[in-house]
């Protein structure tokens, strides 16, 4: 990593007495800032101290010899020196005099941007948040020089108080073939923006604090248009932009949406809920929350949509080591205190070194499953469910990452199980008629539903409104169609009753879920449910004849993780007060 800082030249605005203080300081490439304000002792600020340089309190001539030596100061009160990137910083009184400097070290950092290069090279817009001195600036200026130099690609800088290229009018070289748009008033940065992207053909935007409604709508526009953009923003992190009316347009917006009493229902949550009202301006979000380590959101809309639920979205942790290697971890928040075997006291979020994958929101995010240990076991079988976590969580993460598998033609023959022809026509009675739809689109089974029993070859109903239907009974035995029955109307029941129909079921040995056909609205929370209930069951209770406690969810979705267990000829119930409910899976 290389660094450049023309120290001198900034001070060599300074007067002498406050220089040569700093001339032979032992922090010296470490200086942030220097203080000066009228009646005080002027201060060097270093990252962890602040040390004063001079015993002799500041007085207007040492602010005027200062001012004499810098450009002008524009309508944000800041000024800078030629062809450097140093920030002087005005305070005035009432009156609009000068009474106080604030000289801000500017440094170009060769290599900083080595920790998201990948996600730079994507073409996807990246916004950039953290807290003031962490090094948006300097990131921001580092990836116009690579986008520029080392991809070819056409960058434009809108420079609105020239800190990222440079005072004067030749910017610095730290930008490299990057264009830089200075503008003349705070006020008219969108203006300058939309002017960039009419006037100069650009390929990508770098743009420096953006802060009002209007500068968030022109960065909108311009990436409707196909731009990128790289840009930062007041906020450290995303929430303090989903709180803030005039920024959140960035993420998407946020807006109240009433439910239905059914959409209610199925969510298990309120009737009005806050949703993202678009997809958001920038696809991806980078937290600087230190100079070397910094958080990744590699899908913004997915970010928002898992805080608005109340939980803590699934993100990367890029940090560099000492050795310039960068380290990519995944951070999640910790296991609910419930589970055996996880101290309580291990912090609030738990980081794991992975390898850098698409992150995939869900369960994972809100704790992890772990198999219930017996009363009696020792103390190094308690230890155990902390292995079974980490497991656990690799298998969910491989499962949830492989694509699906179309599967093959079930059915190579033409002919039924006594001889009928194929498709099997089933008159149903009793049985809600859209459930055995889904379950025949699903399993893709040979099978027609039927209005007329006459061309019925099987009458499938419920055992409970059979014994109170002898006309049923009556029908089916004149027109000699057979009558089959089934306790329950519910997905597996007539997921198993179809396959004995067809000669297909063996009642010792369920087949392999499929999950698409115990869900709902197939939406990701109720597959992830589903795929944690189908590992629960085939890598612990089933195998081990270990119980499982899993994750609570709302009840319609313990609705379908209980059909899903049934499916296995297992037992489960749900335990637990709201919003905690949750299932327990037991052995056979």
């Amino acid at each position: 990593m290389q660094i450049t800082d023309d120290l001198n030249r900034l001070l060599d605005i300074v007067p002498d007495e406050i220089r040569q203080p700093l001339e032979q300081h032992p922090q010296r490439n470490n200086l942030i800032e220097i203080v000066m304000d009228l009646g005080r002792r002027p201060e060097a600020r270093f990252p962890s101290l602040a040390e004063p340089l001079s015993q002799t309190p500041v007085s207007k001539a040492h602010l005027n010899y200062c001012i004499e030596r810098v450009g002008h100061f524009g309508g944000d009160n800041r000024a800078g020196i030629e062809q450097t990137l140093h920030r002087i910083s005005a305070l005035r009184n009432r009156s609009g005099e000068i009474i106080g400097l604030t000289l801000r070290v500017g440094r170009a950092v060769f290599g900083t941007i080595g920790i998201i290069r990948d996600l730079v090279e994507t073409g996807q817009s990246i916004l950039m948040l953290g807290r003031p001195g962490v090094g948006k600036t300097t990131a921001l200026r580092e990836i116009a020089r690579v986008l520029a130099d080392d991809l070819e690609k056409r960058v434009v800088i809108i420079d609105t108080s020239n800190e990222i290229a440079g005072d004067g009018d030749i910017p610095h070289p730290a930008i490299g073939r990057a264009r830089r748009m200075q503008v003349s008033r705070p006020e008219l940065q969108h203006q300058v923006m939309i002017e960039a992207v009419e006037n100069h053909m650009p390929e990508v935007i770098v743009i420096d604090e953006i802060g009002t409604e209007l500068e968030a709508l022109a960065a909108r526009t311009i990436a409707e248009r196909g731009v990128q953009l790289v840009g930062t923003a007041h906020g450290n992190r995303l929430e303090n932009l989903m709180k803030n009316p005039t920024l959140a347009d960035l993420i998407g917006g946020i807006q109240a949406v009433t439910l239905g009493d059914d959409e209610a229902r199925r969510r298990g949550s309120q009737k009005t809920v806050l949703e993202r009202k678009s997809p958001p301006t920038f696809e991806i979000a980078v937290e600087m929350l230190e100079r070397q380590r910094w958080a990744i959101h590699e899908r913004v809309a997915d970010s928002i949509d898992t805080l608005l639920r109340g939980r803590e979205p699934n993100q990367q942790i890029r940090s560099v080591s000492d050795s310039g290697e960068v380290i990519i971890e995944r951070e999640s928040a910790a296991p609910p205190a419930r589970f055996p075997g996880i101290a309580a006291s291990s912090g609030p979020a738990t980081v794991s070194p992975i390898r850098p994958v698409t992150p995939i929101s869900g369960w994972r995010s809100a704790g992890k499953m772990v198999p219930m240990p017996a009363p009696s076991e020792n103390f190094a079988a308690k230890s155990a469910p902390v292995s079974e976590t980490r497991y656990f969580e690799q298998l969910l993460e491989e499962s949830l990452s492989v694509e699906p598998v179309p599967k093959p033609g079930r059915f190579s023959h033409n002919v039924g199980p006594n001889g009928e022809d194929l498709p099997l026509h089933v008159y149903p009675y009793g049985i809600a008629r859209h459930q055995l739809e889904q379950v025949i689109s699903t399993l893709n089974l040979p099978v027609l539903l039927t209005k007329d029993i006459e061309s019925a070859d099987v009458v499938l109903a419920l055992r409970s409104n059979v014994r109170n239907q002898s006309k049923l009974r009556h029908l089916a035995k004149t027109r000699q169609v057979p009558l089959h029955t089934i306790k329950a109307g519910t997905i597996p029941h007539v997921a198993r009753a179809l396959r004995r129909l067809l000669d297909m079921d063996d009642p010792g040995t369920p087949e392999v879920a499929d999950l698409a056909l115990f869900a709902r609205s197939g939406s990701s929370d109720e597959l992830e449910a589903l795929e944690e209930t189908r590992l629960a069951v085939e890598q612990i209770v089933i195998p081990k004849g270990q119980p499982v406690e899993l994750l609570p969810r709302s009840p319609n979705v313990r609705k379908m993780q209980h059909e899903l267990v049934e499916h296995y000829h297992l037992k489960s119930h749900s335990f637990g007060e709201e919003p905690n409910r949750r299932l327990r899976i037991y052995p056979a």
